[in-house]
């Protein structure tokens, strides 16, 4: 028996598309508008991408540069993927090292400058699961501080979390009205890979493991073409071709 048309549900709100042809052409328009404003284009790489790590350093760079952090095709073809499509000579072989998530960095900045900033600076953050203890961390026996440090100076955790700190794995029981450990607790060792659970507890604590940081790879200057840096994906490092070779 064929289905009643009448039981085909129709839906009245509209999903805008994630990539349309439109904002792809504008993303090309910016970034080649952009090339002809700043003299160094950086390829870079975030490893483990925070959205607030990043929001800061743009703070930081504004009005000495621009982040870009689109498509890697769409930013590639920006540049000109072929000595005969490049936007501007020596920017093709940028654009083919723009593989997997990296991003541009474009800036007036000198090079030497530019690299040793982001070689300096880093952004502390909580880690995610997967990730590596930095330290070993254990909670003695009583109430649970928040946020947790040694010696102890936190204001104890509410009773109202007292279920979901016993969801996390930990033995925890109310005591006059405070979640309290029964007996000490080794949260998380050394160099252990840390599980959901464990970077649940680590935030509820206030304890940052991860390291936010921005790697700088090739780069293009005006004044030099195409400069050969750290390979992004293998996280080793080659010398800087001269600018004869």
């Amino acid at each position: 028996m064929p289905k009643s048309k009448r039981a085909k549900v129709t839906t009245l709100s509209k999903t805008p598309l994630r990539s349309t042809k439109a904002s792809k052409a504008s993303l090309v328009n910016e970034l080649r508008s952009q090339v002809d404003n700043f003299p160094h284009v950086w390829l870079f790489s975030v490893g483990d991408m925070r959205n607030e790590g990043l929001k800061d350093v743009r703070g930081q760079w504004r009005g000495t540069g621009r982040f870009f952090f689109g498509k890697g095709k769409v930013m590639a073809k920006a540049l000109g993927d072929s000595p005969e499509d490049e936007y501007q000579p020596d920017l093709h072989l940028l654009a083919r090292c723009i593989r997997g998530p990296v991003g541009l960095f474009l800036t007036n900045f000198p090079v030497d400058e530019t690299r040793e900033w982001f070689e300096t600076w880093s952004k502390k953050e909580y880690a995610r699961m997967g990730a590596k203890a930095t330290q070993t961390i254990t909670l003695p026996a009583g109430p649970i501080l928040s946020p947790h440090t040694d010696p102890p100076t936190g204001d104890p955790f509410p009773h109202s979390m007292e279920p979901q700190l016993r969801a996390l794995g930990l033995s925890t029981t109310l005591v006059r009205g405070v979640p309290s450990l029964n007996h000490a607790h080794i949260l998380c060792q050394q160099g252990e890979k840390l599980s959901s659970e464990q970077c649940r507890l680590l935030k509820l604590l206030g304890i940052q493991m991860a390291e936010f940081r921005i790697l700088l790879g090739s780069r293009w200057s005006k004044d030099e073409g195409f400069v050969s840096g750290q390979d992004l994906h293998k996280g080793t490092e080659s010398d800087e071709m001269d600018e004869d070779d």
